[in-house]
């Protein structure tokens, strides 16, 4: 791959005057959404219909055009979804961006001709992830927001040798939370992020903490305007704004300014260095400090709302005067000039699908001709026959408008539609067999579809249902403690043991640990960046443990290449059959766990695949959000400015948020790992045993010392034992656990997504 290519400028398209405002603006690509299956639930998103124009004037302009599909899925959109791809695969699009990994099977097993782009949902940020995706046919991967350019520069020339594409986000809102595995959404509105209806709680105001922030968890956008030579350097194919709930005039000024940016440093290798037109539009003032790798708290700012009155004030504190009154003013007549200026330039701009001209000529004894005209070529068809004089068995079939139209019609259901007939050149009373008429319609569509066929309707296979379990299910524990090691030899259950995020200085302190304690079981985290990864699939090596649990790709593909037995844990999000197809037939998964945010009756349509196990959380504290940032400088403070390596391998703190509604949130940063989120109340869900009884293999639960307001009042031992007959048949346990266990919420399993 030629790393010297001009990168690619890649536009948010939330609705049509947006889509048209980026190409006004110069848009390379544009990734936009349908009404259902994408991640901008609040985006005003496109009609099917729309598509077909869309393409016609993207196309007409040099601009590509990738959908987004990027939810998770549950079973009972699958058919529709299915439906969805067999129209999709007859259009000219681009590309199609995807999380659900049953997304990803029927895409790479029979939809093969629509090229997919891993979404940042999925979280890439080390080399197994890449392998991952490639296996599954992806032709771009979206890499991780948190990562720095070394690290992008890496993964970028591992996508080159296994001719992946990389794309990273260059302007926009930042997350505080690692894509995909955020989940603080779902829990307190049940607007799951993974389904694209995040209501950003993370934006919201919470009481003023101890260092008098009242927005403890909002950061500033991401603007990397000033980066792109090191950027480009780095070999990254696509630069991504992010913004599909922007409105046309943000999205047209943005997009300007960066082509402007490409422009400059392409064709005179030189950085505009004023961005002052960026902070004309929405902002929260810019930060490129997770680009940079230097991840500090003036990424943090104390207002989600619109910075852009205070930039073109000039004024840095929060008075009112009339300096400011005036200001605003002054601001708004700007705004409204943007408005007006974008309006004008897309005006001319419009959605209509491509006109077809067609003129049918012929006499007797000669070929039907059929010339078609479009807006940017023009070509003949002729019948393979010759056209016959009418007699009176076929006088009710001879060839005039109405015939021809309804023969015709199905030119317009793609890309296309039929403007105008003329027949001023056709003989009257001539007949063609309605055969011939069907295969020149054939011909005329395969030309319009840039020489390839029309494919047919294609017919997925339903999962079959696989017999009752008639084994009782069999109860796994997680620990993260050293002290909690003598649980191994006073249960039956399997022993989980939490891994950290941090490998690369504790490998070797890890392997002696599971070398000793042959029972206990690898449970590896969702996130594994740099050294760390490569220290994981070292440990993965050394350690002979009988299976593994791995909420990572890149760990679940290092362990598929070993023929290491693993286990897909819940953070990957699986929801429908097809994701279990997925991990079994192209990685030989041996089993997964369910995600927990999916309702019963939702959890109920997913078939399981012969000779697969599928497990599911009934207690666990529930993690809202684990991020790269550090979330105690808002919150306690630190006498750091900075988080580096050693906070990951050395910090233990504990903290807490509340928000207006007197809900707490628990912050727990422990050694070796990320910064973390927790829900007020744990997750505890005794009902399932009873409700799905002959569906799950396992359930499990999480016993690590994590402080929420759920209190628990007996010893380990004595809840593993009551789980344990609780997963034997004996109900009173369930009263037991539920009053050990207290307070506690099992909300997800009731409302699902």
């Amino acid at each position: 791959m030629d790393m010297k290519r001009q990168v690619e400028l890649l536009a948010p398209g939330g609705d049509i005057d947006s889509i048209k405002a980026a190409i006004a603006a110069g848009a390379d690509a544009i990734y936009c959404g349908l009404n259902q299956f994408n991640a901008r639930n609040r985006a005003t998103n496109l009609n099917f219909e729309d598509v077909y124009g869309i393409l016609n004037l993207a196309h007409r302009n040099n601009c590509k055009i990738f959908l987004t599909l990027n939810i998770i899925l549950v079973g009972s959109e699958i058919p529709y979804l299915i439906s969805l791809l067999n129209k999709l695969i007859n259009t000219s699009i681009d590309g199609i961006i995807v999380q659900d990994l049953g997304l990803f099977y029927l895409l790479s097993k029979y939809f093969k001709g629509l090229k997919i782009h891993a979404s940042t949902q999925l979280n890439t940020h080390n080399e197994g992830q890449i392998n991952f995706f490639r296996k599954l046919t992806a032709k771009r991967v979206n890499l991780s927001r948190e990562l720095n350019i070394n690290e992008i520069k890496t993964l970028t020339l591992i996508g080159h040798k296994n001719n992946i594409l990389t794309e990273i986000f260059v302007h926009g809102s930042y997350c505080i939370s690692f894509s995909g595995i955020c989940y603080i959404s779902s829990v307190h509105g049940g607007n799951s992020g993974n389904r694209g209806r995040c209501s950003q709680p993370c934006r919201d105001r919470y009481l003023t903490t101890p260092e008098g922030k009242n927005f403890p968890l909002n950061l500033k956008d991401n603007s990397a305007y000033f980066d792109l030579r090191k950027i480009s350097d780095a070999g990254v194919a696509s630069i991504k704004i992010e913004g599909r709930i922007k409105k046309f005039d943000y999205v047209y000024t943005v997009v300007n300014c960066w082509k402007k940016q490409i422009q400059s440093f392409y064709e005179q290798n030189r950085l505009n260095n004023d961005d002052s037109d960026l902070y004309k539009v929405f902002n929260r003032n810019f930060s490129n400090s997770y680009l940079k790798g230097d991840i500090n708290k003036s990424m943090y700012i104390d207002n989600p709302r619109d910075n852009s009155i205070k930039q073109f004030s000039g004024i840095n504190n929060n008075s009112v005067n009339q300096k400011l009154i005036n200001n605003k003013i002054e601001y708004y007549k700007k705004k409204e000039e943007i408005i007006t200026n974008v309006k004008n330039k897309i005006k001319r701009l419009n959605i209509e699908k491509s006109p077809l001209i067609i003129r049918i000529s012929g006499k007797v004894n000669t070929p039907l001709k059929i010339s078609v005209k479009t807006q940017d070529t023009s070509f003949v068809v002729l019948s393979k026959i010759n056209l016959e004089k009418i007699n009176r068995e076929r006088s009710a079939r001879f060839l005039n408008y109405n015939i021809l139209l309804e023969k015709l019609k199905p030119l317009n259901d793609a890309e296309y539609y039929i403007k105008h007939i003329e027949l001023d050149n056709l003989q009257n009373d001539l007949f063609l067999p309605f055969k011939e008429l069907s295969l020149i319609k054939k011909k005329i569509l395969y030309i319009l579809n840039g020489s390839k066929d029309i494919i047919a309707p294609i017919d997925v296979p339903f999962i079959k249902k696989q017999r009752p379990l008639t084994v009782k299910p069999h109860l796994s524990i997680l620990i993260s403690s050293q002290k909690d090691l003598h649980l191994c030899n006073k249960t039956c259950a399997d022993i989980f043991f939490q891994l950290p995020n941090c490998f690369k200085n504790k490998c070797s302190d890890l392997v002696d640990l599971f070398l000793k304690n042959k029972k206990l079981i690898p449970w590896f985290p969702s996130v594994l960046i740099g050294k760390n990864y490569t220290a994981a699939v070292e440990f993965l090596q050394q350690v002979q443990a009988k299976f593994i649990v791995t909420n990572n790709t890149g760990i679940a593909y290092d362990a598929y290449k070993r023929s290491i037995p693993w286990i897909a844990g819940p953070y990957l999000n699986i929801v429908n059959s097809f994701s279990l197809l997925c991990l079994k037939e192209n990685f030989n998964c041996n089993g997964s766990f369910i995600s927990n945010e999916i309702s019963k009756h939702q959890i109920k349509s997913i078939i399981n695949p012969e000779n697969f196990k599928l497990y599911y959380s009934i207690y666990h504290p529930i993690l809202l959000l684990s991020s790269r940032q550090c979330l105690m400088h808002q919150v306690i403070g630190c006498e750091k400015n900075a988080i580096n390596d050693e906070c990951i391998q050395t910090c233990e703190k504990f903290s807490s948020i509340t928000n207006l509604k007197k809900v707490s949130l628990f912050i727990g940063k422990t050694k070796g790992n990320y910064h973390c989120i927790y829900n007020n109340h744990n997750f505890l869900n005794t009902d399932i045993v009873n409700d799905l009884p002959d569906i799950f293999s396992g359930f499990f639960i999480d016993l690590r010392d994590i402080k929420t307001e759920t209190k628990i009042s007996s010893d380990k031992l004595e809840i593993i034992k009551l789980f344990e007959n609780l997963l034997k048949g004996n109900f009173d346990s369930k009263k037991q656990l539920e009053q050990i266990i207290h307070p506690s919420t099992k909300i997800q399993y009731k409302k699902g997504i």
